[in-house]
């Protein structure tokens, strides 16, 4: 059986990752990861349960007790929380204002990384597509395929927006603050060495998800060729 090719999706909020990543992995039959979703669920059980989310020993805490399990979908990740289905309610605005103040914390990225990687040693699938904050540099830079996604600030907040059904001045500067909050802690905005680059500023949804199939399988042919 040959190794399963891991495909690391790097990218500011609003680029599109998630969504495109996703569509990526149905189209290639590759198994999807979104880790994002496992930083916003901790967040949530600690909000269910009253944590001070500036109590850094208090969420680290919540680790010990973190029921998480998350099933990949060609609509999307499916999330649970114990026997909470949170797969929507993660994605509510209260979740998006703080779930940085949950991945900055050392603890908890170090545990969780650890469980991503465990998910993509185990994945049955010819391929998995991983995405989210400093998976191509921290959870996955061995990948045979890394990608940073990205597309200008404007754009970006348009397609938040869009997603949101809300077009007002609140988007733009929650967008902005996850941004400068995320960045204190990762690299997100600038390639590392041996990553791709795909600006989709000027490419629609499906030109996107187009743009990375073509750079998977341009990597996996070479990378077989190099091989034979």
């Amino acid at each position: 059986m040959s190794t399963p090719i891991v495909v690391a999706v790097d990218g500011p909020a609003g680029s599109g990752k998630s969504s495109v990543s996703r569509a990526a992995a149905t189209r290639l039959g590759y198994a999807f990861l979104d880790t994002g979703a496992a930083y916003r669920a901790l967040t949530w059980l600690a909000l269910e349960r009253g944590i001070d989310l500036d109590d850094s020993g208090a969420i680290v805490a919540e680790l010990a007790d973190f029921p998480y399990r998350t099933e990949a979908r060609p609509e999307g990740s499916h999330v649970r929380v114990g026997d909470a289905d949170v797969t929507i309610a993660i994605r509510e605005p209260r979740i998006s204002a703080v779930v940085s103040q949950i991945a900055r914390v050392p603890e908890v990225r170090e545990a969780l990384t650890a469980a991503f990687r465990r998910i993509i040693a185990e994945t049955r699938a010819p391929g998995i597509v991983v995405e989210g904050r400093d998976i191509t540099t921290v959870v996955a830079p061995d990948a045979q395929v890394r990608i940073l996604l990205t597309a200008d600030e404007t754009v970006r907040i348009a397609r938040r927006s869009a997603e949101l059904a809300s077009a007002d001045a609140d988007t733009a500067r929650q967008l902005r603050e996850r941004d400068r909050k995320d960045a204190q802690v990762v690299d997100f905005l600038t390639a590392a060495e041996g990553v791709t680059t795909i600006d989709s500023t000027e490419l629609d949804f499906e030109q996107t998800v187009d743009a990375v199939i073509e750079h998977v399988r341009r990597t996996a042919e070479a990378s077989t060729a190099h091989q034979n």
